[in-house]
Order: C-alpha cells, then structure tokens, then sequence
C-alpha cells in the first residue's frame, strides 16, 4: 500500500552510461513536468512538492502504475529510463477545513475532480450536481448558459453528466460572485460526508485466501469485501489509528487492550 511518497531511504539506481532517470510526473491539474533524478525517495518527493510550492506535503504521494504490473524497482532497473509517476492526495482528514493552505485544498479540489469522473468517488445524483455546480464555479466563475454548455459538452466530470447537465447549470446559476477558493471549500465540505471520501481500495487478501480490500482513512484501516460499492461493505480493523506524519509516511499504529489472557 506504500507509494513514492512513503519514506523511501535514498537509493542510487544504476542507469546505463550514468545517465539520470527520467521521470515524469503527472499532477493533478494533469499537467506533466519531467524530473531528472539520480537518486529516488524522499529527495525526488521533496522536488515535486518544490515544484508545487507546496507546503503541507504530508497529505500527498507520488504513485506508480506500470501496464504490465511491475514494481517500481524491476522497472527502473530495465533499459528504459523514462518513467511515470502520478502526484496523488494518499491521506484525507476527516475536515478539510483543516487544512491550511489554500493550494492545498485547490490541489484536494483536483483529487475530488479526478475521483468523481473516473467513478471512484461514487455518490447519488444530488451530490454529483452539487459537486460539479462547485466545479465551474472555480473554473470558469459566474454562470453564462452558452459557457456552461460548451465547457460541460467539452469536459467530463461525472460518469452521468448528460442526464444532469440542465440542473448542474440551474445550481451554477446560484453560486455568483463565489471565489474560485470559496468554491473549492464548498466542493471538499460536500466531498467529506460521501461515504466513498478519502477511500483507495488495494486488493488484499485474507488469512483464509479470501480476496478483500483494504483502505487506509482518517479514522483506521478499512477492510472490504469483494466486490464493494460502498462504506456498508466494509468493517474497520480494531485497534488502528491512522495519522499523517511531517516526513510524508503514513503510520498505522495498532493499540491492544488487555484481555487478561
């Protein structure tokens, strides 16, 4: 469950003819940046945030996906140097009014975004208007019908847009004069009360051989049945508290009651 971001000791890579990697990375804006790194871990993490100009870095990762499904180290260590990594929201607080930056819960607000339109972030069809209302209103401000229309026709934010399009603008219309930042605190309010919020599913399994997921929340390690649509499929693992650290590791740290065996 540990992604780029997680406390990763320096390691020198051996690159052919001493070159250094390259490695892209695709943010949450889906912009893309390349890096130059000879060595991976917390250095490459903290040149990303830099990047940024981002502060509160605890919340974030950097996370791997290979199509063939290697691990990091097997790809980097093949004759192709050019890699991609995705810069990720790894921890939600249970409040993001928590949160004290404001690039922060802009960048919180392009996770949601993401979540929503790839149909990780599941939720009825009430919420998925308000969410996208939010949405326009930081990207593109007050309410204009054409605007509206051309930007909904052009971008994708939920799998059912087409069916909700009419209402989506009618709670557009509400929000003027709401600044892009007002707009983004309102997105992660909602966001926070859906039950599939701040969720990432990784395929587990058992003791027993019984395929699960995991998922590690604010409030302790989630275990899913499979297959699983929403927080009523899972029970929380006694005993685990999650916190986000200063060096960008998530802890999981069991607490054990005496039984008196």
């Amino acid at each position: 469950m540990s992604s780029a971001g997680d406390r990763l000791e320096p390691v020198r890579v051996p690159v052919g003819g001493g070159r250094a990697l390259r490695l892209r990375v695709l943010l949450l804006d889906d912009s893309e940046h390349t890096f130059e790194q000879r060595v991976l871990g917390n250095d490459f993490f903290n040149k990303v945030c830099g990047h940024l100009k981002l502060l509160e870095k605890e919340y974030f990762g950097l996370e791997f996906r290979h199509h063939c499904g290697n691990f990091v180290s097997d790809h980097l260590n093949s004759n192709d140097i050019d890699v991609t990594f995705r810069f990720i929201v790894k921890f939600f607080p249970p409040d993001p009014g928590q949160l004290q930056k404001e690039l922060t819960r802009y960048l919180f607000a392009l996770q949601v975004k993401q979540d929503l339109s790839n149909g990780s972030l599941t939720c009825n069809d009430n919420s998925a208007v308000l969410l996208v209302s939010y949405l326009l209103q930081a990207e593109i401000g007050d309410f204009v019908a054409e605007l509206d229309e051309q930007h909904l026709e052009s971008k994708k934010y939920v799998p059912n847009q087409e069916c909700l399009q009419k209402k989506i603008m009618r709670f557009h219309k509400r929000l003027r004069g709401q600044a892009p930042a007002q707009a983004d605190a309102q997105l992660l309010e909602v966001a926070r009360k859906l039950d599939m919020y701040g969720i990432r599913p990784h395929a587990a399994s058992d003791g027993e051989g019984t395929k699960i997921n995991l998922a590690v929340t604010h409030s302790g390690l989630l275990v899913f049945q499979v297959p699983f649509s929403t927080r009523e499929h899972s029970h929380l693992l006694p005993g685990v508290t999650v916190r986000p650290s200063e060096n960008s590791q998530i802890h999981l740290s069991p607490h054990f009651r005496g039984t008196g065996k």
